[in-house]
């Protein structure tokens, strides 16, 4: 029992492991195109290069398994294609505020993202919402209002995009839980990179200004890269850990671009964004609790 118990925590030690790395992948990105904005290089075309890479490492991917269109198929072809679409519609305007707004700032936003994942349960997937969670819910809502400041002579609208970016990875979160099991995972992952890749390539086109580092070319390649590994490393930390132990884990993102955004730009959040993101994550840490509760009772 005992040599059990042991294998069960490396096991649950490492999916904890993988997601703190699959989040340091994602704070990369975001830092890096911070970073290429302010060298000048257009967010459009560094949303396309997220997904690029992505889209190529995914396609070989995928025909590993054998040159056949079937490999491709899937009967929830329509949800696949709209969960990409969310995501790349994210990722784009999250690159466009980036150049507008702290990581910090941006960030504590996105990470709403978990409670209106938990407000939407209840319409789209008929979960029942207690009180307890509604409250988060609520909670939550504040937080964001704290860090947006829409009221106040600081605000920029562009912190709007961030809120359609935190309603996009709540449904986006609640396909995939839907399509789990049902859809391979290299085939979300292929049409995730092919719908980012074809939808952005007009803009990138429209706007492409050549690199003139290595430093920048190595950063805009990284960026699908990073993407891609983030996510293939966070699913993968699933069939070691359950989601309600990996959760609390995800809010070290804040952390990554807190420690970035102070490093590499010399900003430090102001005491506003740090009690927002504080309240954020304490309404995400009270969703995950009572919906630990829930699932054990």
């Amino acid at each position: 029992m005992a040599i059990a118990a042991r294998a069960q925590q490396d096991r649950a030690a490492l999916g904890i492991a993988m997601t703190l790395g699959a989040y340091a992948f994602f704070s990369l990105i975001d830092t890096s195109v911070k970073w290429l904005i302010v060298a000048g290089l257009p967010a459009m075309q560094l949303a396309f290069m997220r997904y690029l890479p992505h889209f190529i490492i995914s396609t070989v991917l995928v025909l590993r398994q054998g040159v056949s269109w079937s490999n491709f198929q899937t009967d929830h072809l329509g949800l696949v294609l709209f969960r990409g679409f969310l995501l790349a519609s994210a990722t784009m305007f999250n690159f466009i505020t980036l150049k507008y707004l702290s990581l910090t700032v941006t960030g504590s936003i996105m990470f709403s993202a978990p409670i209106i994942v938990c407000a939407l349960s209840w319409p789209l997937l008929g979960e029942r919402v207690g009180p307890w969670r509604w409250g988060a819910i609520l909670l939550g809502f504040v937080g964001v209002l704290i860090v947006i400041r829409p009221f106040d002579a600081d605000f920029h609208w562009i912190a709007l995009l961030n809120v359609y970016n935190a309603v996009s990875l709540a449904l986006y979160s609640i396909i995939t839980r839907k399509l789990s099991g049902v859809v391979a995972a290299e085939t979300m992952q292929f049409y995730m990179g092919a719908m980012g890749a074809v939808m952005l390539l007009p803009f990138a086109l429209n706007v492409w200004v050549t690199p003139e580092t290595p430093l920048q070319w190595g950063l805009m390649i990284g960026l699908g890269l990073w993407g891609w590994a983030g996510h293939e490393v966070f699913s993968r930390a699933h069939a070691y850990a359950p989601a309600n132990t990996l959760m609390p884990y995800t809010y070290s993102f804040l952390l990554y671009l807190a420690v970035a955004s102070y490093v590499v730009f010399n900003d430090i959040p102001d005491g506003w964004t740090i009690l927002g993101a504080s309240i954020i994550v304490s309404s995400g840490f009270i969703v995950w609790w009572r919906t630990g509760r829930k699932e054990t009772t």
